[in-house]
Formats: C-alpha cells, sequence, structure tokens
C-alpha cells in the first residue's frame, strides 16, 4: 500500500472511530441511562455524570440560542474541519495525521449534535478540592488531545521527524 493510500486509510479510520465512539457514548447516556431525566450521577468523588446542552462552543463561548447563530457555528465547524482535512492530505507523518484525524471525527460528532438537537450534547463534570471544570463529551477530549499532540510537535519538532 503506498503512503497516500495509508494515510487515507488510517486518517478515515481514525475519524470513524472517534467519531463513532463519541456518538455511541451519547446515545448510550441520552437513549439507555435517560441521563436527561436525573440529575447529577455521582460516579466518584471528583467525577459526575450530567447532561448539559452546550449552545456555544468550547468552555461554553458564545452561547447562541437562535436558529441563526447555530447555523453560523455550525458552518463555521464544517469549514475547520474542511481545513484540516486539507491539512491531512499534505501530512507527511503518521504523528500528524493521527491527531488531525481526531480533531475532524470529535467535530464531526460535535456538529452532528448541533444538526440533531441544535446544541451539542456534554456530560463529564471534573471537580475536586472546590475547584471545577467545565462540562465535557468524548469529542472533546479527541479534539484536545489532537490540539496537544499538535501543540507538542510544534515545540519539539525532532519528534514528528522520528515517524517520517
Amino acid at each position: 500500500m503506498d503512503f497516500t493510500k495509508k494515510k487515507l486509510f488510517i486518517s478515515s479510520v481514525t475519524i470513524l472511530i472517534s467519531y463513532l465512539i463519541d456518538r455511541l457514548n451519547k446515545y448510550f447516556f441520552i437513549n439507555e441511562i435517560g441521563i436527561n431525566e436525573r440529575s447529577i450521577v455521582e460516579v466518584t468523588p471528583f467525577l459526575d455524570v450530567v447532561l448539559v446542552w452546550n449552545k456555544g462552543i468550547s468552555y461554553g463561548l458564545f452561547q447562541q440560542e437562535n436558529t441563526i447563530g447555530q447555523i453560523i457555528l455550525t458552518m463555521c465547524s464544517c469549514l475547520i474541519c474542511i481545513f484540516i482535512i486539507t491539512w491531512i492530505f499534505k501530512a507527511k507523518n503518521i504523528l500528524l495525521y493521527i491527531p488531525l484525524s481526531l480533531i475532524v471525527g470529535g467535530a464531526l460528532s460535535n456538529i452532528t449534535d448541533r444538526l440533531l438537537f441544535g446544541a451539542v450534547a456534554d456530560f463529564y463534570y471534573l471537580h475536586a478540592y472546590g475547584y471545577s471544570w467545565y462540562v465535557f463529551n468524548l469529542a472533546d477530549v479527541f479534539i484536545v488531545f489532537g490540539v496537544f499532540v499538535l501543540i507538542l510537535i510544534n515545540f519539539y519538532p525532532r519528534i514528528a521527524n522520528n515517524f517520517e
């Protein structure tokens, strides 16, 4: 298998798996657990599961209550996905196209939420010792991990060179 086909295969599988994991997780919490009918479910002393509908972007920024605002957020997310997919085509090594694919898979799942529900379903709430983090979903984890790897590569480019 030549490099381009291998890259497309690995990227497509990574996008599909990250997308499906988040979709199945959301389906499980909403349809099987019925999290929308419950209050906070304590999992550990520092992790709760609760349904929060995020009508904005990360950290709940730019909340959009109207349809036009949601359409604009969805269109921006789609454009970003297109940009990242073109970046994947240009990537020369696996350490670039896997994190980029994770970002796309997570973003596509959140876009699906916006199209289906008008907001993104978030579930995981981390907190400890009076500090709390925002409520997030697995798509957010994939996106943040992908961005973290890209930042790491930017500061330590020799890491990426080992994967060419």
